[in-house]
């Protein structure tokens, strides 16, 4: 009977057992699979679907087989989030990076006054301390944000020479943005004006690799027009503007469309610039031109707030003041207008009246000729000097003669026309008493513009003139600009055979200091814009204070007189010196003579200049003490 007993509570506790494992087996199973379920989610959720989870007991199996590194730390890190990281089997692989496509490797390079940022993905292999150093040579006091990331891949091909071209052109374009990849280089910028913005495409298009797609977007701030001047023609040759300035995109449009709809061509320009004397400058330059075209014949010119009309002699008479009673009551309020007819060319006995004329002719290779009708002999010997000054002191012939009875105001007419000749690469001036016309090519797009003000500035607005000049942007010799080092040892060794000689104690220039000038000029012309420092200096003779502002002043005149010439001044900027850097010894002729000089320096490898307490104070002194003949120190033997 016990025995019976005992095997009962035998088979019960064996039942027991067997019923508690097989409930714990389930409830482990159970808890694996929502293991894997929620693993699985989070996974999927996160895009990596590749990876397989296998749940044994407490232990987390994950396999798959990921395509970089950073997805296999991914998904063994949100893993880890669900359970214990300690519990997380990693058995996944990495796809090979020998498969992988190559990242795309670009960097972008910003620099202004703030300093340089450079932010992109680079090579591994790429210097980077060379190039965050090269940046810092830019940065001023602002410094380098280096932002740039690495990845191990070898460069793809074409990127050296990309990012050599990229960071060259940084280092011209103090206020850029260039964008640079192995294939294309993007590069958005601001110019100083539009010769630059035209001479930094040139260069830039030129020195671009040949494998990489340049783009380039260099904008020129607006330019400053004074006086703000509208001048639209109708003749026999057709409708057009001579000069024509909008201060707005709206009142170009309103002046653009009133011109075509008068007969001027599609392609007519209108330049923006800063400087209009009032917002409704669109709606008078429409509604002139609109009165014009009624007429049929003659010219418009605005000038700031003031408008002339004149009307051919073949309007009628009627139909003039109709149209000009019109005008005087549809034009803004601040504009007045002077309105006139032309009278026939012919006395009144019908005899034809005496012209005189005077013309002046620019060839291709830089020659003037003068011909024609000058008052007297001293303008005929002026008006040969200013040509010199203007077009170079061996390209001017004079054939002028001199004729009695012109009429009142020809001197300034001829001088005006030869200072309009020369914006010119190839062309003619005629002077004549009715009005002056100018005819020729240039390469620059806005010449019609600055003559046309140029007129009315010296003319007044009552000017009568005719402008035809054509634009030839084949002018500008592509790829064919010498390099700065090249322009400035040219100009080094005309320095060295003559020096820029000036009138004693003065600013003016000696007659062997303009030919001087003459030939640096000529060297200058085809360098484009070169950033020079253009350094005065003089002997010992003299206070140390007058020396540096006689010197300070001779610098500055040789840019002027630059300017005069033709020559792209923007770069150059002017030093006096005085006496403080002598080369050769004070106290000899030779050797004053030697150190009273101009020089012309790279401002690129210019040292910041140290200057002289001493001299500092003894030129504040002497500016404080009136400038009167009873004070100023006689002049000293020896010019300074």
């Amino acid at each position: 009977m016990r025995h019976t007993h005992t095997a009962i509570a035998t088979a019960a506790f064996a039942a027991a057992a067997g019923l508690s494992w097989l409930t714990a087996t389930g409830a482990a199973t159970h808890i694996e699979k929502r293991t894997e379920a929620e693993i699985a989610g989070a996974l999927e959720a996160a895009g990596h679907d590749w990876v397989a989870i296998e749940a044994d007991g407490l232990r987390v199996t994950l396999t798959g087989t990921a395509e970089s590194e950073a997805e296999r730390f991914q998904a063994l890190s949100i893993a880890g989030d669900i359970v214990e990281a300690a519990r997380v089997i990693d058995a996944m692989e990495v796809t090979d990076p020998d498969g992988i496509a190559p990242p795309r490797f670009s960097i972008e390079l910003l620099r202004n006054a703030e300093g340089v940022s450079l932010i992109g993905l680079i090579p591994a292999e790429h210097e980077r301390d060379a190039l965050v150093a090269r940046m810092e040579g830019l940065s001023d006091d602002g410094g380098v944000a280096d932002m740039l990331e690495t990845a191990d891949h070898p460069a793809p091909e074409g990127w050296e020479s990309a990012v050599r071209f990229g960071l060259g052109a940084l280092e011209t374009l103090p206020r850029s943005r260039v964008s640079i990849a192995a294939d294309a280089v993007t590069i958005t910028a601001l110019a100083d004006d539009r010769e630059n913005r035209q001479e930094l495409e040139r260069r830039l298009r030129r020195d671009a690799p040949r494998d990489v797609e340049l783009t380039l977007d260099i904008a020129a701030p607006r330019p400053v027009i004074t006086p703000f001047t509208l001048r639209f023609v109708m003749d026999g040759e057709g409708a057009r503007f001579d000069a024509c300035a909008a201060d707005t995109e709206a009142a170009q449009a309103r002046i653009l469309a009133a011109a075509i709809a008068a007969g001027a061509p599609d392609h007519a320009r209108c330049t923006i610039g800063i400087g209009t004397p009032s917002a409704s400058w669109g709606a008078a330059g429409e509604t002139a031109i609109n009165a014009l075209a009624e007429l049929g014949a003659g010219r418009v010119t605005i000038t700031d707030t003031d408008v002339s009309l004149v009307a051919e002699a073949r309007v009628a008479q009627s139909d003039f003041e109709r149209v000009m009673g019109e005008l005087e009551t549809d034009l803004p309020d601040v504009f007045s207008l002077d309105a006139r007819r032309e009278e026939p060319e012919t006395d009144d006995d019908g005899t034809e009246r005496v012209r005189h004329e005077f013309r002046a002719t620019l060839s291709q290779d830089g020659e003037v000729e003068l011909r024609g009708h000058l008052p007297d002999e001293s303008l005929r010997d002026v008006t040969e000097s200013y040509a010199r000054a203007r077009f170079g002191m061996e390209a001017v012939y004079n054939a002028a003669r001199v004729a009695p009875e012109l009429p009142e105001g020809w001197s300034m007419r001829v001088l005006a026309g030869l200072e309009a000749l020369a914006e010119l690469h190839e062309g003619e001036v005629r002077v004549s008493p009715e009005s002056i016309t100018l005819e020729g090519v240039t390469a620059n797009p806005d010449s019609s513009g600055v003559v046309a003000r140029l007129f009315v500035d010296k003319l007044g607005r009552d000017a009568e003139f005719a402008i035809d000049i054509d634009h030839d942007a084949a002018l500008i010799p592509a790829g064919s600009d010498p390099s700065p080092d090249t322009c400035l040892a040219a100009i080094d060794e005309i320095l060295e055979e003559q020096q820029i000689g000036f009138e004693s104690g003065a600013t003016e220039l000696s007659q062997e200091g303009e030919e001087t000038l003459d030939r640096v000029a000529s060297a200058m012309r085809d360098c484009g814009r070169l950033e020079l420092e253009v350094g005065g200096h003089t002997d010992s003779s003299g206070s140390a204070g007058a020396n540096q502002r006689l010197s300070q002043a001779r610098a500055e005149a040789v840019i002027a007189a630059l300017m005069d010439r033709r020559v792209l001044v923007s770069g150059l900027t002017a030093e006096g010196y005085g006496e403080s850097r002598p080369i050769a010894d004070n106290s000899t002729e030779a050797g004053r003579a030697a150190n009273r000089r101009i020089e012309f320096r790279s401002i690129a490898e210019l040292e910041p200049r140290e200057r002289d307490p001493e001299l500092e104070a003894t030129i504040q002194f002497e500016s404080r003490v009136p400038d009167d003949d009873t004070v100023r120190p006689s002049p000293r033997p020896g010019d300074s």
